[in-house]
């Protein structure tokens, strides 16, 4: 029995791995920068930064930044238009979990996808600068007649007090911060500065190389995660762990995106807070 089972595993891997070989490549993205204080903010368009999955639609299917191809029911995107799409995967504030639980099923729930919204915020590879492209997305998410299928809400700023107004606003709400796309940019992929993005706190990575045993009312239990940073250097993090999680740690080597105020002199994070297990989408 033990026999037949690695010999069905052998083969389910062997399935996967061709299927996987028969997508392209992950598709080419921008990746924001992070905002600072000498930037002209009167020359960006400024929107809500959504704390979804970021997706693409390739005018067939959607697709993970990773490169995999969500598994949304077809009745989610039969109306899409055939136009690129760069935008992301939400369902509400402070609703991640639920969302990334959804969309990572290889079967679709359709009463699960029925909260879920596509926020639109690119056309990937469309001429023009990003003030055209607005309109162009305005027009699109129109014309598709998709309730799900919204253009994100762009506007401009008269300056940086007007910003900070508006990073509060977003911020009492629940939200995660602002993002600034710079009006004149053509279309871009890479890490590039005409997109920003401003949050009262920073995030990052790491993956779980450790524990640390608990003491007191967590005795038995975890007491911090040692996490190891992309550069190898290392650091504890208790801050933010539910007790669940104390109590079943992610494994080893799991991805972490965890929040913190800033970095100290020693590039070192200062007050580093568990947010989520980072999906390998």
């Amino acid at each position: 029995m033990a026999g037949l089972k690695r010999i069905l595993l052998a083969l389910l891997l062997a399935a996967q791995c061709a299927w996987a070989d028969t997508l392209p490549p992950a598709p080419a993205m921008l990746l924001a920068g992070v905002y600072a204080e000498h930037v002209d903010v009167t020359q960006y368009w400024v929107s809500e930064k959504y704390d979804g999955v970021r997706a693409q639609w390739d005018g067939k299917r959607l697709r993970f930044r990773g490169g995999g191809v969500v598994a949304a029911p077809a009745w989610f995107t039969e109306g899409f238009p055939a136009t690129a799409l760069d935008g992301e995967l939400w369902i509400a504030r402070d609703q991640f979990d639920a969302l990334s639980g959804t969309v990572r099923k290889l079967e679709a729930v359709d009463s699960e996808w029925r909260q879920v919204r596509y926020w639109v915020f690119e056309l990937p590879g469309a001429t023009g600068d990003f003030s055209a492209r607005v309109q162009q997305m305005r027009a699109l998410a129109a014309h598709a007649g998709v309730p799900w299928l919204q253009a994100v809400g762009q506007s401009r700023v008269a300056d940086r007090a007007e910003l900070m107004r508006r990073l509060d606003a977003v911020v009492k709400a629940g939200g995660e911060g602002l993002m600034l796309h710079r009006a004149d940019a053509p279309y871009l992929t890479g890490r590039s500065d005409v997109l920003l993005k401003l949050k009262p706190w920073q995030d990052a990575e790491a993956v779980v190389v450790g524990y640390k045993p608990g003491k007191g009312k967590y005795q038995d239990m975890t007491g911090a995660l040692e996490m190891e940073m992309p550069d190898g250097r290392r650091f504890h993090m208790g801050s933010g762990l539910s007790d669940a999680l104390r109590r079943q740690p992610p494994p080893i080597g799991t991805r972490i995106t965890y929040r913190y105020q800033h970095l100290t002199k020693n590039g070192m994070p200062r007050f580093p807070r568990y947010l989520r297990v980072r999906p390998d989408l």
